[in-house]
């Protein structure tokens, strides 16, 4: 049995995910080190978004998930960030396993708590009777679409970001390797492919935060029925 990219990658994922908990304990040392201090605060930062996006009593229980969550596609995408290596999350098959598996599981906890009840959440409040059909046809597959759009956007988003620097790092080692006077040409696109990687360091970020904060948003609907 062959091990694919996105098995190894996943591999090292975890590896990564791994070490950095160890670096963050610090050793059990009172004082705390950079590593700790990074840690907590992307710990406060999430743990914030549970609290205002489920509610401070009930998203206690999904905070540990919810987590792990983020941290799981930050490493991916922060592991893409580097140089001839493999942007697990850019492929839509695994962003799409993971999204599918967050709407069902909100799915079944809806079902759980609240029964056949749970349909209402797809009637709209103070829908006039004779829309109802549409609106809850509508509601529906909005609801189904919940699969795909949340794994798509964080893979068309990392995917995109990969595909455009690839572009600009080729375009600029062309006229790099072009001639002496080209180099210095060639350092203009490189200043850019620099600014615009650290760009997509912010968007690593920013889609593992939204793709938690839209995982805390279908919970609290699953919870709440709104």
């Amino acid at each position: 049995m062959s091990l694919t990219n996105i098995g190894l990658y996943l591999t090292i994922t975890a590896s990564v995910a791994l070490v950095l908990k160890l670096l963050a304990t610090n050793y059990n040392k009172v004082i705390a080190n950079s590593w700790s201090i990074s840690h907590e605060s992307i710990y406060a930062t999430i743990h914030s978004i549970v609290v205002n996006q489920i509610n401070p009593s009930k998203g206690q229980m999904y905070f540990p998930f919810i987590y792990a969550l983020f941290i799981f596609i930050l490493i991916n995408n922060l592991i893409g960030m580097v140089p001839y290596s493999f942007a697990s999350t850019s492929h839509f098959i695994l962003t799409f396993f993971i999204s599918f598996t967050v709407v069902l599981g909100a799915t079944i906890l809806g079902f759980q708590k609240h029964g056949l009840m749970f349909f209402s959440l797809l009637v709209p409040a103070g829908c006039p009777l004779g829309l109802l059909p549409l609106l809850v046809l509508i509601e529906f597959i909005s609801y189904l679409a919940r699969n795909v759009s949340l794994g798509l956007r964080l893979a068309a988003n990392i995917l995109s970001g990969h595909m455009l620097l690839n572009i600009l790092s080729g375009f600029a080692y062309n006229i790099m390797t072009s001639g002496f006077i080209y180099f210095f040409l060639g350092l203009i696109p490189l200043a850019f492919i620099i600014a615009f990687s650290a760009l997509e360091l912010g968007i690593a970020f920013i889609q593992a935060q939204v793709f938690v904060v839209l995982t805390s948003s279908y919970i609290k609907d699953a919870l709440d029925l709104h």
